[in-house]
This record gives C-alpha cells, sequence and structure tokens, in this order.
C-alpha cells in the first residue's frame, strides 16, 4: 500500500519553481558564485588603477586599471560605469531572498548603499546624455565628488558595498542554526549551532 509521502511531491514554498524562487534555492550556491566573481574582479580594477595611481606614480589619465590598458575607452565610459553600479544594484536585489537572519541584514546594507552609488552613477550618464554638467564642472561630476576625488571615491564606495557583502556572505556560509533552518538554499558550509 502506498502512502500519499511517497506519491505526492514534496512541498515547496510559495514561489519556489520561478525563476527567482529558484535562483534564491537551488540555483543560489552557483548564481552567487558567479556573482561574487564579477563583484571581486570590478573590485580588483579599483585597487590596480589605485596601485598605479599611488604606488607606481601613473598619472591618473594612464590609470586605467587592467581591462583599461587593453580597452582605454572603458575606463572613460559612463556606460560601463552606470552598467556595472545597475548590475550589481540588480544582482544584490535579486540575490537578497535567498538570505535570512543576520545575512540578511548584512545584505540588505549593500543593497541600500549600492543604491546610493548606482544613483551617483545615473547623475553621471544623465551628464553625458544631457551634454551638459553640473555645479560647473569641466567633466560630469557627482555630489560626493565634489569634495573627494572619483578616483578614491569610487574605490570607497565599492569598498563600502564590499565590506557588508563579505559580512553577509560570512553568515550565509555558517549560519546560526536557527537561521541555517530557514535557508532554502545548500549554501551552508558549516552552521554554527551555539549561536542564535
Amino acid at each position: 500500500m502506498a502512502t500519499t509521502a511517497l506519491t505526492s511531491p514534496p512541498s515547496q514554498p510559495h514561489g519556489a519553481h520561478s525563476f527567482l524562487g529558484k535562483l534564491n534555492g537551488p540555483w543560489h550556491k552557483r548564481t552567487l558564485q558567479a556573482f561574487m566573481i564579477i563583484v571581486i574582479a570590478h573590485w580588483a580594477e579599483h585597487l590596480v588603477q589605485a596601485y598605479q595611481v599611488y604606488v607606481l606614480k601613473w598619472p591618473l589619465h594612464q590609470a586605467r586599471g587592467v581591462l583599461g590598458q587593453a580597452f582605454p575607452w572603458l575606463v572613460h565610459s559612463e556606460v560601463l560605469h552606470y552598467g556595472y553600479a545597475l548590475i550589481m544594484l540588480v544582482g544584490i536585489w535579486t540575490l537578497l531572498p535567498g538570505f535570512v537572519g543576520r545575512s540578511r541584514a548584512w545584505w540588505l546594507a549593500a543593497l541600500v548603499i549600492q543604491f546610493w552609488h548606482h544613483i551617483e552613477h545615473a547623475l553621471l550618464q544623465g551628464q553625458v546624455i544631457a551634454g551638459r554638467t553640473l555645479f560647473g564642472a569641466a567633466a560630469p561630476t557627482s555630489i560626493i565628488q565634489l569634495w573627494i576625488p572619483r578616483l578614491e571615491l569610487h574605490l570607497f564606495y565599492n569598498s563600502l558595498v564590499f565590506v557588508p557583502m563579505m559580512v553577509a556572505m560570512y553568515y550565509h556560509l555558517f549560519p546560526s542554526a536557527s537561521d541555517a533552518a530557514a535557508m532554502r538554499c545548500s549554501c551552508v558550509i558549516h552552521p554554527h549551532p551555539a549561536t542564535s
């Protein structure tokens, strides 16, 4: 005699069969890994550019990171910078449902900071499209760029987003027992049963 437990499919959380549900459930681990590769590669580009300016003493217009050496227009294209800011914003927002508890709070902090970073890049992109700069500047200028030079500002912004993402990743990979029980993905490396 067959029981319904053997013949019925297991119950799934609401939305688990949707694309977003899969990204934050069974596909979360791989999606998060791919997203973090993009994030780290971009942050590394900013670090290389800072190294070129402060250690190698290259003039700012020659300090273009790694990709910018082969493709100089990349560094000078507001479309590229805005596009990356948008990818970051959408990526963080899309993967947010896969985070629970403490990791969710930190991931949400990264989302809020990236939202502002995106606004700054949208402002720069808007100036390029309009063909007019703000504040009487010679080049497109963001709000905080009035006080902090662009190289340092965007290294700072990317760091401000990166740090809470890394804290969120730690709590996501090593969650408390209660957080681990609420997760719908296979990202956990080791739960911490002693913490709650």
